[in-house]
């Protein structure tokens, strides 16, 4: 599947701090499961995705332009295991 994916500022900076790469985000946008919607966010609704890159698994929040049929990368993070249940797709 061939994702037209837009890099906000702050998720270049993220994936940076972090060491995710764009291949990273490419795979994880690919297939992802998504594990928390927020249809009211603007100017686009966005959605909290789940992806895995090997045995690591990253969340991602992305926004999605209709119009420009693009996707957009808020930010990426590797998730806490404190924070998150051992599947990492409800939070404690």
């Amino acid at each position: 599947m061939d994702i037209k994916a837009i890099l906000r500022v702050h998720a270049v900076r993220r994936m940076f701090e972090r060491g995710v790469s764009l291949d990273d985000v490419h795979a994880v946008l690919a297939n992802c499961e998504t594990i928390e919607s927020y249809a009211s966010d603007t100017p686009y609704p966005s959605r909290l995705v789940l992806g895995w890159i090997g045995a690591r698994p990253l969340h991602a929040v992305v926004a999605y332009n209709e119009i420009e049929d693009e996707t957009i990368l808020v930010t990426v993070y590797q998730p806490d295991p404190a924070a998150w249940e051992t599947d990492f797709r409800r939070r404690k």
